[in-house]
């Protein structure tokens, strides 16, 4: 069995479709009967031609980007002149969606699409997504032989309303034999990591750092941990500067897979704030915390958050919450035995529920389903 995978970008760009992309086919390829090749732009600037662990990687030069897409003008051909026996594609990525819909169409091959969340913009690109929305995506969704959300409420999208049908609920998962626990954690040190750009500011920063000016006050040596990079990195520092946090933050820049690793299970909370409904999808990095036994303070909107209030395994408040935000950091920094407590309950929810190894199982059975309704 010949997978294609086509997210717009892969490893060692780091993001929650990249995550998933990489996790489910670095699973996929132990099975003796599964072949996978991702095919994607060349960002960050890496080999073309590649295998990594057990996957092959086709990485396309890309001429600029549409809102959070790269162009990649070959994709057409290396789709076209690569076999395959079924392709999987992912929204919110145009792109290389709408190509995969199209080469799949034209070698009457089975399609599968990971929706993760809505395609939106501001301005004007809110108005090209809305253009996008009510033309290409129903053209894409109409082929897709299986539509995969990673929580149940995606169901409710005004976009897939008409193919209820189609559609299954695989989440995202975690590797838990890499996120795990260690025995020194460093006194009152959070840990956020998000690409620092436009496109994600809905993953919330803005309203932790207002959080940590106020936390400041009662737990003067509270340090942020901040990974990751991208244009605002300038405008975040000078926002730590304004609330006079400048001392109790770290900007990390690009981590590395061992890096991030290690910021989960040395810090005593993780936060992601995310503010967005529609474009927060799922947050692999609250399951990354989870298994690193570390305590997750993060949004009702988030894919994991039901199961985090159900387990006790970090807080759960409303987006935008500034003040509900500052009271949960204190309260978990300042109780280690309620650390404890949730970090247990979160590795635990992890290994029952959110396993790598069993959603690629699930996936991989996916694919033989659709590959033999199509040859029937």
């Amino acid at each position: 069995m010949k997978v294609i995978q086509t997210p717009v970008r892969f490893y060692p760009f780091i993001g929650g479709v990249e995550q998933y992309v990489y996790y489910i086919s670095k699973q996929l390829v132990k099975y003796d009967d599964c072949e996978v090749d991702v095919i994607c732009a060349n960002e960050p600037e890496s080999p073309k031609f590649e295998t990594y662990e057990g996957i092959n990687i086709k990485r396309l030069d890309y001429k600029g980007k549409v809102a959070n897409t790269n162009v990649t003008p070959s994709l057409p051909n290396v789709l076209s002149s690569t076999d395959f026996d079924i392709i999987h594609t992912h929204i919110p990525t145009p792109w290389s969606a709408d190509w995969s819909n199209i080469i799949a169409r034209r070698k009457d091959k089975p399609l599968i699409v990971t929706y993760h969340n809505d395609i939106i913009g501001s301005g004007f690109a809110n108005v090209i997504a809305n253009v996008y929305n009510k033309t290409a995506l129903k053209y894409l969704l109409n082929k897709a032989d299986r539509i995969i959300i990673t929580q149940d409420d995606y169901i409710n999208s005004p976009h897939l309303t008409n193919y209820k049908d189609k559609i299954i609920t695989i989440p995202n998962g975690v590797d838990t034999t890499l996120f795990k626990p260690q025995d020194k954690r460093n006194h009152n040190q959070i840990f956020f990591l998000s690409v620092l750009d436009r496109f994600h500011k809905y993953k919330g920063l803005d309203y932790l750092l207002e959080a940590l000016s106020e936390v400041k006050k009662t737990i003067p040596d509270v340090k942020l941990v901040v990974g990751g990079k991208g244009e605002l990195l300038d405008y975040y520092k000078q926002k730590t500067q304004k609330l006079g946090i400048q001392d109790n933050v770290e900007f990390k820049g690009f981590l590395t897979d061992e890096e991030v690793i290690n910021y989960y299970a040395t810090s005593e909370l993780f936060i992601l704030p995310s503010i967005s409904s529609l474009q927060e999808g799922f947050g692999i990095v609250v399951l990354e915390a989870l298994s690193s036994k570390t305590p997750v303070i993060s949004t009702d909107i988030v894919g994991v958050a039901d199961d985090v209030i159900k387990t006790n395994s970090g807080i759960i408040i409303p987006p935008k919450d500034v003040k509900a935000l500052k009271e949960s950091i204190i309260k978990i920094l300042k109780d280690p035995e309620l650390q404890k407590n949730m970090g247990e309950n979160g590795r635990k929810l992890v290994q029952q529920k959110y396993e790598w190894k069993q959603i690629a199982e699930d996936i991989h059975t996916l694919y033989h389903e659709v590959i033999d309704e199509y040859n029937k």
